[in-house]
């Protein structure tokens, strides 16, 4: 018997900002049922005979797991599809050959081969198989999205980590509850990290998603790092609309003040990615880097300015002095990172019963 289609069956899951606030509550209502039974040791075959495509251009741990977990629990199955045992598509008219010999296929080809063949795609790019260029990421993404019937789940790009968003605010909604969000103080910071290449894509997604949530989110940068103009729009917007509110602010010391939770992680400088430059210019993101060492670090004496906070990371983290945070702060007992992590498992099992279940 086939599911009847409804309003969240079938539908793309690239960005939060692009669902119903109350989709999104949907989402996690379905998430804490499913939640609750998986702790019983129980749970419904809502996906029983159903595939998954899962689609990696870039390395991956919570990701992968959660997701196979869950279509396994679920009772369907994922396939895990990489660059050594695939044809990674490519945007474009015409196939592309590497320069070891190896052939890239098109989008457009892959994407309605997959179609016939499983009931979601999900995806994960950014970085090195986009070109380093901010939005290709996303772009292709959204060309699946365009050449597919069955639901396009972004995984992470380059912009958009909405899966992480999801089980970001599930976490904070179980340690504070989900009625006592108004007013509590978010912050969202910039940190430092060795790698010049980290996306925007969680800054961007926590921050849209929790000034829906009636969070007042403080987002911190250094002037270099700042986030894409348009989302910080948005989130403005976000925060007008729900009665929050929304504040810039270039000091890591003055965004903690007061902070009830805090988000501290690095990303690159999208004014040195194309389409901004002609090239990536690594050599001016890492003297940036440089520029920053050791002043935008998570360590004890910045948690002791916040209002007993707890501490978020989607991880992986760069736990070390001068990075993004010191031992001390992660493996405190205000830190929530592994339940941040776990509820990734829950959190995409409410998107993957909605949009694949057809009951929802």
């Amino acid at each position: 018997m086939v599911a009847p289609k409804t309003k969240l069956f079938g539908k793309d899951f690239i960005s939060t900002q692009e669902w119903e606030k109350g989709e999104l509550d949907t989402i996690l209502a379905i998430a804490d049922q499913l939640k609750t039974m998986w702790s019983y040791g129980y749970m419904p075959r809502i996906l029983d005979r159903k595939t998954l495509f899962m689609l990696f251009y870039n390395a991956s741990l919570r990701t992968r797991n959660s997701f196979e977990a869950n279509m396994t629990e679920l009772g369907g199955h994922a396939h895990f599809l990489d660059a050594s045992t695939s044809y990674m598509p490519v945007l474009g008219n015409e196939s592309v050959i590497t320069p070891e010999g190896k052939s890239r296929e098109r989008v457009k080809d892959a994407a309605e081969v997959l179609d016939r063949m499983g009931h979601a795609l999900a995806i994960r790019i950014f970085g090195a198989p986009a070109g380093h260029v901010y939005g290709a990421a996303n772009g292709l993404i959204r060309e699946f999205a365009n050449l597919c019937t069955i639901p396009i789940i972004d995984m992470d790009c380059d912009m958009y980590h909405p899966c992480q968003a999801m089980a970001d605010l599930m976490t904070i909604r179980e340690h504070i509850g989900p009625y006592n969000l108004k007013g509590k103080k978010f912050v969202m910071s910039w940190a430092d990290a060795p790698s010049p290449w980290k996306p925007l894509a969680v800054a961007h997604s926590v921050t849209l998603l929790m000034t829906r949530y009636g969070l007042d989110v403080t987002l911190a940068y250094p002037k270099e790092f700042h986030v894409d103009p348009k989302i910080e729009q948005q989130a403005k917007e976000n925060a007008e609309k729900n009665g929050s509110e929304f504040e810039i602010v270039h000091d890591m010391d003055e965004a903690f003040e007061g902070a009830d939770i805090v988000y501290p992680k690095g990303w690159t400088s999208i004014d040195y990615l194309p389409p901004k430059t002609k090239e990536p210019n690594i050599n001016k993101i890492k003297e940036l880097l440089e520029k920053y060492r050791g002043t935008w670090t998570c360590d004890a004496e910045k948690m002791k300015k916040t209002n007993n906070a707890y501490y978020m990371h989607c991880l992986p983290a760069d736990v070390k002095p001068g990075y993004e945070v010191t031992p001390e702060v992660i493996d405190s007992p205000r830190s929530i990172v592994i339940d941040e992590a776990e509820n990734r498992l829950h959190a995409q099992r409410g998107i993957l019963a909605a949009t694949m279940g057809g009951r929802y």
